[in-house]
């Protein structure tokens, strides 16, 4: 249901005197080169690119690595993605990563110019690899995980050296996973999209593999946080449940398919599944912010409105984030960030912005407003919003630094990634062992290898503060999952700056 907001006088001019600031904030910089943080963005995914590097990657300090993953069961998982910092390859936040770089080239993909291709080479990287740990999904088998995150995070080593223990983890029958086989499902509808027309044999491939990875998280319920706890908690223990995940899924199949099963599922199970809970929060976790945008731009065009109950989710989000309007799960840095309990902020600060752009599209094509209570949420105010969280991330913060590495003219330099601050491989061709690394992780020094486009965790206090420092991996680490909504965005403001 939508959150009616009623405020209070005080409250109303409380929202009135932030939202002057917000649109009168001075910026610290002249303006930014959109342009240019579009293709540092997309870049930093080849920094994280696992396996047989292709001839045109473009960051040369990395080399192949991890070419025998799978092995020990009889399977080829090479490629993929590293999610941050480390070496393992966890499905769960890939797949996210994967949706919503889908999500970002299917909205915004008109406005990215020449990055365009890079982009699809983006999403391509991350669903080459989603088929095959899906390869032997007619046995009931889906891979969710290479590397054992224990053994992984006893070391400092670069990818190209690890040494550490590939365990190989999977969900089945008997052991499910429903909601990382659930977002894996969604990854591979999104992104059958995107190559509908570009590659139609391809997309068919993603989807028809999407249409039976989505049967079996829905038959076989239960959260991979239960069958594989050790190998998934507490890096990536699905705390939300997998509920969200059905829906998300779901979602995206409708969205590729058309088809009406879809539609039904989504309706029938709309309560079950708990699509109102939570209506603010969106990542890799938790997906309800997202599934209430999705489906709402079916209402908005006059499509559907037997998805309306979303819509008013949909509504409620957008009340429930704006600022000077209180909410227990949504607060603001003095310097004006999206701030939320919890390690790496930037994650809801880009999954967040990234949602009110796309709904503000939708409005301004439907020409619709979100009333909530005392003031008006229109699409211009939702860009405002969403732009300002962009320009926070690229430099016009109290620090006056640019959290994205390689972007202006201060940015993080001892940032909590391996590959970065160890030697590369061309100036120490030697291996680096395990604890041989240390030094380089304690060092004081800057990263040697600068991984361009990332985006670090940044500040998790509301004093915006940052130490550039690696111990401090909870503000100094950069994810994929983090840069994936940043793309749309930066695709749109580089188009409409």
């Amino acid at each position: 249901m939508a959150r009616n907001v009623l405020l209070s006088v005080p409250a109303f001019r409380f929202f009135a005197v932030n939202l002057l600031v917000l649109l009168h904030l001075r910026q610290i910089a002249a303006g930014h080169d959109y342009n240019d943080a579009l293709r540092k963005s997309i870049l930093f995914f080849e920094g994280q690119r696992s396996g047989k590097l292709p001839p045109d990657q473009r960051l040369r300090w990395r080399r192949d690595s991890a070419l025998h993953d799978g092995a020990t069961s009889g399977v080829d998982l090479t490629g993929g993605y590293y999610d941050a910092g480390d070496n393992i390859k966890f499905g769960f936040p890939m797949a996210f990563t994967t949706t919503m770089l889908s999500w970002s080239v299917i909205d915004f993909g008109k406005t990215m110019g020449p990055e365009l291709g890079n982009a699809l080479k983006a999403v391509r990287w991350g669903t080459d690899y989603l088929l095959k740990a899906t390869s032997k999904i007619g046995n009931g088998i889906v891979f969710v995980q290479v590397g054992d995150p224990y053994s992984d995070h006893n070391c400092w080593e670069r990818p190209e050296d690890m040494d550490t223990l590939r365990t190989v983890f999977k969900i089945d029958g008997s052991h499910p996973g429903s909601d990382v086989a659930g977002e894996t499902a969604a990854a591979l509808a999104a992104a059958s999209i995107v190559f509908r027309s570009r590659d139609p044999a391809y997309s068919s491939l993603l989807l028809n593999r999407a249409v039976t990875v989505f049967q079996f998280a829905d038959k076989h319920r239960g959260a991979y946080s239960n069958s594989l706890r050790r190998a998934v908690c507490p890096f990536y223990c699905d705390v939300n449940g997998y509920q969200d995940e059905l829906l998300w899924a779901a979602a995206w199949l409708h969205k590729a398919s058309r088809k009406r099963q879809y539609r039904e599922y989504i309706v029938r199970n709309e309560v079950v599944l708990r699509a109102g809970d939570t209506i603010n929060e969106f990542g890799w976790d938790n997906k309800h912010a997202g599934i209430n945008v999705l489906l709402s731009k079916e209402v908005l065009m006059g499509r559907a409105n037997y998805f309306a109950s979303f819509k008013q989710n949909a509504d409620g989000f957008i009340c429930s984030i704006l600022p000077g309007i209180s909410h227990p799960q949504v607060q603001y840095s003095p310097g004006g960030l999206i701030f939320k309990a919890g390690g790496s902020n930037m994650q809801h600060v880009t999954s967040l912005s990234f949602l009110l752009l796309a709904y503000s599209n939708y409005l301004s094509h439907a020409n619709k407003v979100v009333p909530c209570g005392g003031t008006t949420a229109t699409p211009a105010l939702l860009k405002h919003l969403s732009k300002r969280q962009v320009d926070y991330i690229l430099g016009d913060n109290p620090l006056g630094m640019s959290y994205m590495v390689g972007y202006g003219a201060h940015y993080p330099q001892r940032i909590h990634h391996r590959g970065s601050s160890l030697p590369s491989i061309a100036a120490h061709p030697a291996h680096i062992a395990c604890k041989a690394g240390s030094q380089y992780f304690l060092s004081p020094n800057p990263n040697p290898n600068k991984l361009v486009g990332a985006v670090v965790g940044g500040p998790t206090n509301n004093t915006d503060s940052f130490p550039d420092s690696r111990p401090f991996f909870q503000q100094s680490e950069p994810t994929t999952y983090i840069n994936a909504p940043l793309v749309g965005l930066l695709s749109f403001f580089s188009a409409h700056p």
